[in-house]
């Protein structure tokens, strides 16, 4: 398939998801702040965003802002982001994250993908989620659902973050990358599971997909 082919699939695929789910945003409630998105972001490694949303209303209360975290006690992060698993890097990452970013860079979150990668613990799927959903810039956050269903649906042709994201960025037009990866995490936790996928009811049974 080339280029114009896999363009013209992918606005096909957009348009049907956008119908089947016009409200498209992150399920990570962080309240439109870009440093609590990171910190959530960081939480949601190897944990659901169910979890994760659980989790943060304490940590929130104890520290509402980069500075309360970046001088709070270590100890007690990690007794609060405990459920999250892997509880010590992560602690370790969300004050060291909010120390740079009160230190560093006047306590306002980048949003330069330069920049977001110094962050500790920071990847490219945190750093594109800050991108699209804080700043609305193009981004694709390839997370597992978007690099299987991405596969699936035709439009990649990688199980690599960095060659989706790639791939993506060429074929999905620029307003609509960051909604598109939601929609995706949507469809695939409703319809198209990844042991059992429901093709009775899926939207894409015209379009060859690959299981």
């Amino acid at each position: 398939m080339n280029i114009s082919d896999k363009k013209a699939r992918a606005a096909k695929i957009v348009e049907i998801l956008k119908e089947k789910y016009p409200e498209a945003e992150c399920e990570l409630r962080y309240g439109g702040d870009a440093w609590r998105l990171l910190v959530l972001g960081r939480l949601s490694a190897q944990c659901t965003d169910r979890r994760v949303n659980i989790v943060s209303e304490e940590l929130f209360e104890k520290f509402p802002t980069a500075r309360d975290m970046a001088d709070g006690d270590l100890a007690e992060i990690e007794r609060i982001v405990y459920p999250c698993g892997v509880y010590r890097v992560k602690a370790k990452n969300l004050k060291d994250m909010s120390k740079m970013i009160c230190d560093d860079f006047g306590g306002v979150v980048p949003k330069e993908m330069n920049e977001l990668l110094r962050l500790p613990g920071v990847g490219r799927k945190i750093a594109n989620l800050i991108i699209g959903d804080v700043y609305g810039l193009p981004a694709v956050v390839a997370d597992t659902h978007c690099i299987r269903l991405s596969n699936r649906l035709g439009l990649c042709d990688s199980k690599d973050p960095a060659k989706v994201e790639k791939q993506l960025s060429e074929i999905v037009e620029p307003e609509e990358q960051s909604d598109f990866c939601h929609r995706l995490v949507l469809f695939g936790r409703e319809v198209c599971e990844a042991r059992n996928p429901k093709c009775d009811v899926c939207p894409f049974a015209d379009m060859k997909c690959i299981k």
